[in-house]
């Protein structure tokens, strides 16, 4: 499939289900996106849509059942589980609504873990990317501390952190102001796209936040597994 230089990522007619017991679920239904190179853009749609099951596909975490996604010029069906392990671990960051920080780990170590399994990357490189990075989301005082010490706020600027310390192209954030309050939500909102615009790095994230809309580049809406004009 041709790419435009600056499409980061493109999904073409995909398809993809879930069987429930004896119902089968059409999660998404020839669905197909581009994604410019530094657009900050977020997916919006109610729950059951298929926001998650778009961003998983993305992600390189689910398969589709039919149709492409290329990223960065990559075919993901062309890729064996080792190379999409790569392409997520080098390409890709991720930002979940409930965080995912591993609690027995400090602010420092949870950061530094995707860096872990880079074994090119030296101790020293490390550290200083895990700096840099507590530097960008504003909790370099909190570095020693354990997740259950933090505000959910903070909890999630770890999580940002973590998802930029490999240097991605593309970080994917499934609702990632959901468990905020009102002021804290906007407040990462804010983060991200100075972090967009600083970093030049893709942003696509989904949400049912209808009050973010203004807040971002782009919108795209999704309803029943497919892309609404």
């Amino acid at each position: 499939m041709a790419m435009n230089p600056e499409i980061l990522v493109r999904v073409h007619d995909v398809g993809k289900s879930y069987r429930l017991g004896e119902i089968q679920i059409q999660a998404l239904n020839g669905l197909s996106i581009d994604i410019q190179a530094g657009e900050f853009t977020a997916l919006i749609g109610a729950s059951g849509s298929g926001k998650s099951t778009l961003l998983n596909l993305i992600g390189c975490i689910d398969e589709p059942d039919r149709g492409a996604i290329v990223i960065d010029g990559q075919d993901v069906a062309r890729l064996d589980e080792v190379q999409k392990s790569e392409l997520r671990n080098r390409k890709i960051g991720f930002i979940f609504q409930s965080f995912n920080l591993i609690p027995v780990l400090t602010v420092e170590e949870n950061i530094e873990l995707p860096l872990l399994i880079q074994p090119e990357v030296s101790p020293v490189e490390r550290a200083r990317r895990v700096q840099a990075a507590l530097q960008d989301v504003g909790i370099a005082e909190y570095k020693s501390h354990y997740p259950d010490r933090l505000s959910g706020g903070q909890r999630q600027r770890v999580a940002i952190a973590r998802a930029l310390v490999t240097d991605p192209k593309l970080i994917l954030a499934d609702e990632p102001t959901a468990n905020l309050d009102s002021k804290t939500a906007h407040k990462i909102i804010d983060l991200l796209l100075e972090l967009n615009k600083k970093k030049n790095v893709t942003f696509f994230f989904c949400s049912h936040d209808e009050k973010l809309i203004g807040r971002v580049g782009r919108v795209v809406h999704i309803a029943d597994g497919v892309i609404k004009t």
